[in-house]
């Protein structure tokens, strides 16, 4: 390769890292929110800042009861984040936005922009920034689009901070001297009031609309039974489901790669029956944004099994565990038949003891061996180990799930028979 067009590929390189945002992350340890708990929220929550597209520079955490009204962190705690940006400034490093690990409400994005002068997001905005961008089909996009209208209808008012939003009314009960004081700030407030709340009527019509065709679709589908891969987010479901179904459904080593649900015809041995791939569970997910996806998240609620995929590599994978069987629970969907696949076991690690270490034994001393004994004894034949990448004890997968959807198709379809004909030789 020439020098010529080695400096122009370093100097493409070198524009497109200065595109990059840089993030400070600030998180609280509460009294139910420890600090080991608090790390592990923050280093998810630089993962969803990475996937944004933003580079975390440092993080900022304070102990508090519980979050302040006015400010989230203490006013000393903001000062130490106002005086770090200006460094980073100084130095020619500007922080292009601080991103706080709970929902933020109107009155403290306004008292934090002042003082720290730079974007501010919390956990909801940032998961629906990604949202927005990882949205492809009209039915994703006018979902994200209404969960974006309804986080952003109670925070209006910092958006009009520059027009002086001066009297309460005018006339009767207006207060002692508002009359005549009727701000441009409050009037422009209430005619985008207006509009977001017509905009959403019009995208809750087209939602109406599009379950209305879902619901057709599914209909349609013939007698097969629904499986459903429901999960945490970035666990492997979409990587499962290529595997299963033959398909290419977009899987990435990111939260959320996978939006819209998808729906694939898989065959084994004798048994055709449907497999859906859901959008991911996350701790933290706004209720807004589970009510806006109810169209993709009714293939949950009409599913016939469900195969819950989790992340064996993860140190936090029970209480993921515990997040999506409450979504689940949210969703109506508890008590459907299902199974545990526990996904990446050759990324699982553990830390092996001295001998001459006395010590109960922790969370990360237990070896795979150990932790398969006590999962398999609690759920039976209900859970299974795999990698999907490695692609190991797949064909045992096929053989569990096989035999589940079987016995749950001859309950549904007494009558429906199967490709062919199958006779065990005793």
């Amino acid at each position: 390769m020439s020098r010529i067009i080695q400096r122009r590929y370093m100097k493409e390189f070198v524009i497109s890292e200065a595109k990059v945002e840089t993030a400070i992350l600030v998180g609280l340890i509460t009294q139910t929110q420890d600090e080991r708990k608090t790390t592990e929220y923050l280093d998810e929550l630089e993962f969803l800042a990475h996937t944004a597209g933003a580079k975390v520079v440092r993080r900022f955490t304070q102990k508090l009861p519980a979050a302040h009204s006015v400010t989230y962190v203490g006013k000393g705690k903001l000062e130490e984040i106002r005086d770090y940006i200006r460094t980073e400034e100084e130095e020619e490093r500007e922080i292009g936005m601080v991103i706080f690990d709970d929902e933020l409400s109107a009155k403290q994005i306004r008292n934090i922009e002042a003082e720290l002068k730079v974007k501010i997001l919390d956990r909801t905005s940032l998961i629906l920034d990604i949202f927005a961008m990882r949205a492809q089909t009209a039915n994703a996009k006018t979902q994200v689009e209404l969960a974006q209208y309804k986080y952003m209808l109670p925070r209006l008012q910092r958006l009009w901070t520059h027009l002086e939003r001066q009297g309460g009314g005018s006339g009767a009960g207006g207060g002692k001297g508002s009359v005549g004081l009727r701000g441009p700030g409050e009037t422009q407030l209430e005619m985008d009031r207006r509009i977001i709340l017509n905009r959403m009527s019009l995208l809750k019509e087209r939602l109406a609309e599009i379950d209305k065709q879902k619901a057709t679709q599914r209909k349609n589908r013939g007698r097969m039974i629904r499986v459903a891969l429901v999960g945490y987010t970035n666990v492997g479901k979409s990587t499962l489901m290529n595997l299963l179904a033959k398909s290419e459904v977009f899987a990435e080593n990111k939260l959320f790669a996978t939006l819209d649900t998808t729906v694939r015809k898989v065959i084994i041995e004798n048994l055709p029956f449907l497999l859906s791939d859901t959008v991911g569970f996350i701790r933290k997910l706004p209720t807004d944004l589970v009510e806006s996806f109810k169209s993709t998240l009714d293939e949950v609620r009409e599913a016939d099994f469900l195969v819950h995929v989790v992340d064996i590599s993860h140190p936090d994978f029970e209480e993921q565990i515990e997040v999506v069987n409450k979504t689940i629970a949210d969703l109506g969907a508890n008590g459907k038949p299902g199974m545990i696949v526990f996904n990446k076991i050759d990324a699982y690690t553990y830390v092996e003891k001295a001998e001459d270490d006395l010590t109960p034994k922790t969370k990360e001393n237990i070896t795979l061996e150990e932790l398969m004994k006590t999962w398999m004894a609690k759920l039976d034949d209900n859970c299974i180990f795999i990698s999907a990448r490695e692609k190991t004890n797949l064909d045992e997968l096929k053989t569990v799930v096989y035999n589940k959807v079987r016995e749950l198709h001859v309950q549904k379809y007494p009558y429906n028979d199967f490709l062919y004909q199958t006779y065990d030789v005793e």
